[in-house]
Formats: C-alpha cells, structure tokens, sequence
C-alpha cells in the first residue's frame, strides 16, 4: 500500500474534496477491458500488466498506473468532462477507499471479454467477475454514505462499458474452440446475448444512465498491420477485422434501441469510436499526428505489456505524435480526442 504522505495521495485527497455538487453526475463507473483499466490487473496473476514505465510518464507525477497508455485513458477524461476528477481510480487498487470510490470507479480488466472464454486466455477477471465487484461496491457504498445517499449515486451515476475487442482478436480469430462452435455471425449474436444480460443487470441493481461502448476499427491496430500481409507490404488495416467491427457495432446499435423499449426509465446511448478512430488512422496530420501505422512504444511494431519496457531503446521520446502508444492501445492524446468525441456527440445527453 502507498505511504500516505506520498505528494501523489495528498494530490490525489485534495482533487477528491474539490469535487462539488456542480458536476453533472455524481459518480462514473466503469466497465471493460484495457481500454478502460485504471490498473485492476496490478493485483492479479497474469502477464497482462502495464504498471511499470514507460506506462504512465504522461500521467499525474509520472506514476504507472496500470493503465495501458502513456498517459490517461477515455473513463478518465470523461469523468472530467462531467465535473468529476480528471481520473478514475480502479477499484482493486489499495492506494484508494470506498471514500474515493463514491465518486468513481473502475472494475475493468484488461485482456477480458463479453465471453468467458476471452478472460481465461490470460487469467483476467471475467465481465461477470466484475460485476461481482459492482455488488461488493454497493454494499461498500451503502456503508459510507447511507442507503438514501447511496440509491440516489447507483440511479444518476454514468455507467461506461467498453469491451469486446480481445472477444475476436484474442479468442475467436485465435483459439479454435469458438470458430469451431460458431460463424463469426452467430459469435456476435452470442455476444449481444451476453451485453444485454449485463445490462439487464446492471439495470436491476439500480443503474439508470448507462453507455454501451462500439468496437474500434481493430483491424487497423499496429499488431493488426504487422502481421497483415495481403497488401503487400504488411502496412495495411486488416479489412476482414473492420468489416467485423462494423457489423458487431450495428448489432450493439439494435441492442440499444430494444432495451431503451424493455426497460422502463433507463437512458441507454451506444457510444461508437469506429468512424472518429478512423478517421485519425487515415489522416493523422489533421489531428496533429505524426505516425498511425505504428506505435510509440519499442518498434512500435507488436509490443504491448512487458514487452513495451523502459529499456527498450527505441521508445519514442513524444507520444502526442503518434496515434498508438503500444501496438494495441491508443496514446493519451488520440483517448483524450476520442473521449471528446463521444462527451460532444453521445454523452451529452447526459449533462
């Protein structure tokens, strides 16, 4: 546990006291995968980890989170778009307390999916498992605020989920066991199945505000591209993988237009980065980038997680200029023009 006289927690404390009555909600929570993990795989037995530098040397006092940038993530500019602290903490993180949960947190595991399946891949916390985490957080909540105080948090809080990339790149187009048992068409059925099961849940714990993340162009992800012969010259986006996001995204789209019909008073909103990450990835100069087809981490080429480490020699020296920091996860500054985006164009509804 950090020493609690760390300049960082008292930083911390006070970004928590100034939190006010004027933000627009009163808590985010959170939900997903690496592209929304504050650092909850810091605690687990995987090699799915990014609490070590460079991770993090853009973050508040250079500190390595665990989240998989060089700086912050969407979750954390969102929660400063509604008033909130510009981040949001992860849940199994012990530098944090419910007292800093009430305001925002994180239950997200890298490498996890809609699917079982996904999470057993690197011994992540299943989508279910988080939820879990979600009960033992109301429980928490009730604790310290009060029942009352507690319910009116559950009901007006923004609920963020982002998850199902690792679904098909790291189990279906990978492992054979799902490819065996579906038709990529039959696999995104399953998957909706499981979405809408979670949000009926999440729905009937109390959760009322709620944002259903798309899947990103994956196809155009450096990892992606690396291995990625067709065009020739192994630099091209993996066309099957967008076309597959693209039809995934529209069913998740129909999943929200049901749901908002079932479930009486729910405010459901489907938050899809696949145009505006597109756009960055085909004209990253008109967005002040440099580089789109490889990251800033290491070669840029396919290192994530422990392979992307302070004593690779080729690490970039300015991320803002590169559209990924490691080969499969945005720079700080492409999360902070996507998490724009959608508070601009999908969230607002919410202020």
């Amino acid at each position: 546990m950090a020493n609690p006289n760390t300049p960082w927690l008292m930083w911390a404390q006070l970004l928590i006291l100034a939190t006010t009555a004027a933000a627009k909600v009163p808590a985010v929570i959170v939900f997903g995968d690496s592209s929304v993990d504050a650092g909850n795989n810091n605690q687990l037995s995987t090699v799915l980890k990014s609490n070590f530098k460079p991770y993090g040397r853009d973050f508040f006092g250079g500190r390595s989170t665990g989240r998989f940038s060089n700086g912050r993530i969407p979750p954390d500019f969102i929660s400063e778009a509604f008033g909130l602290r510009p981040f949001v903490p992860a849940y199994l993180d012990p530098m944090y307390s419910i007292k800093d949960f009430s305001t925002g947190v994180c239950f997200a595991s890298a490498g996890t999916g809609y699917d079982n399946a996904t999470s057993d891949v690197l011994s992540v916390i299943p989508l279910w498992k988080e939820l879990e985490y979600y009960k033992d957080y109301q429980t928490k909540l009730k604790a310290y605020v009060g029942v009352r105080r507690a319910h009116t948090i559950i009901r007006e809080a923004l609920y963020l989920m982002s998850i199902g990339t690792n679904d098909f790149l790291e189990n279906y187009y990978t492992i054979p066991g799902r490819q065996s048992r579906y038709t990529v068409d039959q696999y995104q059925d399953f998957l909706v199945g499981i979405a809408g099961n979670f949000i009926k849940e999440l729905y009937f714990l109390g959760a009322r505000k709620i944002s259903l993340g798309g899947l990103p162009p994956m196809g155009c992800l450096p990892l992606e591209r690396t291995t990625n012969f067709v065009s020739g010259n192994g630099n091209g986006c993996v066309e099957k993988y967008n076309i597959v996001a693209l039809n995934f995204n529209g069913k998740l789209n129909g999943l929200v237009a049901k749901l908002n019909q079932e479930l009486p008073g729910i405010r459901l909103v489907f938050s899809n980065p696949y145009n505006p990450f597109l756009q960055i990835v085909r004209k990253p100069s008109a967005y002040g980038f440099e580089v789109a087809a490889a990251a800033c981490c290491a070669t840029g080429m396919f290192e994530m997680g422990y392979m992307c480490d302070q004593y690779n020699p080729f690490t970039c020296t300015d991320a803002s200029k590169y559209v990924f920091w490691d080969s499969f996860h945005p720079s700080e500054k492409t999360n902070h023009i996507l998490a724009d985006y959608l508070v601009k164009h999908v969230l607002n509804v919410f202020f």
